[in-house]
């Protein structure tokens, strides 16, 4: 028997952050991810970036881009290539996903294969719609049920709709999930069943994720409701005492993103620790990054540079990544960072400040405007004149900051090339370019003119019109320009600032844009 393995893997509710730790480790290892429909396609950054990743579609309403016995042959024939195959589902592999049935086929094929649990939809949604499914006083027992029995079926329901209204009515909860196209036939089940119509019942509509929308009724009312505000799948419906509970615990509605879609479009090495704190505030963040940074065409310069580090007074360092490029540089070509002591060392933004202190460099200079061009007041004109400047930042950049050096004296300013930036690959594309088209984007996040730039290009004319958030007056001209609506720009040209910034613009009062999943 070859290597290969299958895990059944459960992705979750749907927020990208509610996977486990076990699911995401096996996922970093895969060599093919095979994806339902409910699945969080951010979740597929965490596969390796040669994996092969397959959508299996198992939408509703009969759309299947595989079927079921496809999808069972191909777990297996993977399998015995020796390959690592994730099986990425919605919620729990083992809750109404027919995850035992792909268990069962590996089972009989002699495959091996893993289960990893997930979070269900069914405890997740209605815990951010503030619903506990158990409690002390009218929640003594849960009950999971299905509102698309198998419609091959014979007969009359296998499911006992009478003892489930009779189990409500003594105080437990009922779970219906995929109940949605039959929601009101369902509920009558259980009217009939026995159990009082105006038992509170609550329906949740993409539960943890930026498009969860609720809405609370009875159990006779609640599928006229869910018309009326256009409530459609997939949702999760709650019935019992316990969903009262709703109007004094719906905490999620409160957070201060909750229900916004923001596009963060930094380099991916960056974008994570900004994507996590809009995630902490309520937000659904997709991660596209539209810059990634590689090696310069060539190292000469840097590296010329650097072998005359001790004719330079001044080390001006534009950003994070040229410091990183130039202490690699210094350890590559075995120079001692002592060998620098001569030069002060100015830094344009905190980002940069802090990653050269985590050098043990102390910066000398550093703008209260964090741009280029304020350099020279930070520094002093005194201190300019005759002097030599060392700049190693991007291959392409303004050159604005050399020329006012210049400007202002300077004996000679060196401008080496440390890193260039180009646009990435992004399977995310198709994906941001249909939700703009929607209109179900409420800010994208940019932080340099490039990444503007770069995101139109990936995007296309569907990203005209969409809320920017920016740091700085370049950054702003650039997607005013492109056709964006500026509506963050923060005081302060850093990540937290920014932040601020969007929770500042989104507490504004203004009433939730419901976003489309």
């Amino acid at each position: 028997m070859s290597d290969g393995k299958v895990f059944l893997v459960g992705a979750g509710p749907g927020a990208y952050d509610l996977i486990t730790m076990r699911a995401a480790d096996v996922l970093a290892r895969a060599d093919v991810v095979i994806y339902d429909y409910l699945v969080n396609q951010e979740l597929l950054r965490l596969a390796p970036p040669g994996a092969e990743l397959i959508f299996a579609g198992k939408k509703g309403g009969g759309e299947k881009t595989l079927g079921q016995d496809a999808i069972n042959k191909m777990l297996i024939a993977d399998a015995r290539k020796g390959k690592i195959v994730a099986r990425l589902k919605g919620g729990d592999p083992f809750i109404f996903g027919r995850g035992g049935e792909e268990a069962l086929a590996l089972a009989r094929a002699s495959v091996p294969f893993e289960v990893i649990p997930g979070v269900t939809s069914a405890i997740a949604a209605p815990a951010f719609a503030g619903i506990p499914l158990t409690y002390r006083e009218h929640g003594s027992f849960v009950a999971f049920v299905t509102g698309h029995e198998d419609a091959t079926k014979r007969g009359a329901s296998s499911i006992p709709w009478a003892s489930l209204a009779e189990a409500a009515r003594r105080g437990g909860t009922l779970v219906l999930l995929m109940a949605t196209a039959r929601m009101r036939a369902t509920l009558k089940r259980l009217i009939d069943g026995g159990l009082d119509a105006k038992t509170p019942a609550v329906a949740i509509e993409w539960g943890t994720v930026a498009a969860q929308k609720a809405v609370a009724a009875t159990l006779a009312t609640l599928a006229d409701a869910c018309a009326h505000e256009r409530l459609g799948a997939p949702a999760t419906i709650v019935v019992g005492r316990s969903a009262a509970l709703r109007k004094d615990l719906a905490w999620a509605e409160r957070m201060p993103l909750f229900g916004r879609r923001i596009v963060v479009t930094r380099a991916r090495a960056a974008a994570s620790a900004f994507a996590a704190e809009l995630r902490r505030l309520g937000a659904d963040v997709i991660e596209f990054p539209t810059i990634e940074t590689v090696p310069p065409s060539s190292y000469d310069q840097l590296d010329h540079a650097i072998e005359e580090i001790d004719r330079f007074d001044w080390l001006i360092f534009t950003s994070a990544s040229g410091v990183d490029s130039f202490i690699g540089r210094l350890k590559l070509l075995r120079r001692d960072i002592r060998s620098i002591g001569h030069a002060s060392i100015a830094a344009i933004g905190p980002a940069t400040a802090d990653r050269l202190r985590e050098h043990a460099l102390v910066v000398a200079a550093m703008p209260a405007e964090f741009r280029a061009e304020q350099i020279v007041d930070a520094i002093g004109v005194e201190k300019i004149v005759d002097a030599r400047f060392l700049i190693p930042r991007a291959e392409v950049a303004r050159d604005a900051l050399p020329q006012m050096l210049l400007a202002g004296g300077a004996r000679a300013v060196v401008v080496a090339p440390a890193y260039r930036t180009i646009r990435p690959k992004n399977e995310n594309a198709a994906r941001v370019r249909e939700l703009a088209a929607r209109g179900a984007i409420d800010l994208v996040a940019f932080t340099s003119s490039s990444t503007v730039d770069n995101f139109c290009a990936m995007v296309g004319k569907q990203a005209s019109g969409i809320e920017a958030a920016v740091i700085g007056p370049i950054t702003a001209a650039t997607a005013r320009a492109r056709g964006f609506k500026v509506a963050v720009r923060p005081h302060d040209y850093t990540i937290p600032a920014l932040i601020d910034a969007i929770r500042g613009h989104f507490k504004a009062g203004r009433r939730r844009k419901q976003a489309s999943a």
